[in-house]
């Protein structure tokens, strides 16, 4: 076995504290039960809560990932920002889906986001750009800033358990509202 696998196989993992979760109480729109997750993971002394990881695909299909600041939650998606001439933009443009992995480890807790890409209004783009400091906007070409959005078509929350039973809930679009299930089993 080498080096690295026999210390990558000695880290602990799942080391944090879950906080508790009543699935018996869980709230009609995942935006609600996001926005209670952020906040405690935030008041647990989670490091910048709002990263996630976000994934698109390239033309030929090839997964892509990176780590960025998600912007606004709310009944229009997940929403985030960048230039159009980067690699997510190019990507998002040719192929409008993508996901968003957000990780808090001291609360061990986990939201995966999925669902189609839109990109914003002209006027929420321009506002979401004056919001950036000037050191920010300086090198961005006019008409290159986008904010996107994804409006999701499937959010899991996952908490992690010690004794690796771990709580996952998926909600789903309904029509005009959501649907949520329990999971059974790791993933």
């Amino acid at each position: 076995m080498s080096a690295l696998r026999e210390w990558l196989r000695s880290q602990p993992s799942l080391t944090g504290t879950p906080p508790v979760f009543d699935t018996d109480r869980l709230p009609a729109s995942p935006v609600t039960l996001f926005e209670e997750w952020i906040h405690q993971a935030a008041a647990a002394g989670v490091a910048e809560p709002h990263s996630a990881t976000l994934a698109t695909v390239d033309a030929d299909g090839i997964p892509d990932a990176r780590t960025l600041i998600v912007k606004d939650v709310d009944d229009r998606g997940w929403a985030f920002a960048s230039t159009r001439s980067s690699a997510k933009g190019g990507q998002l443009a040719a192929q409008p889906a993508a996901a968003l992995a957000f990780w808090w480890q001291p609360v061990m807790r986990a939201v995966r986001v999925r669902g189609s890409v839109c990109e914003a209004s002209a006027d929420d783009t321009a506002a979401d750009l004056a919001a950036r400091s000037e050191a920010a906007r300086r090198d961005v070409a006019e008409g290159d800033w986008a904010l996107w959005r994804i409006e999701a078509t499937r959010v899991e929350f996952w908490q992690g358990s010690l004794d690796r039973r771990h709580t996952r809930v998926v909600y789903e679009p309904d029509g005009t509202t959501w649907r949520h299930t329990l999971l059974g089993g790791a993933a």
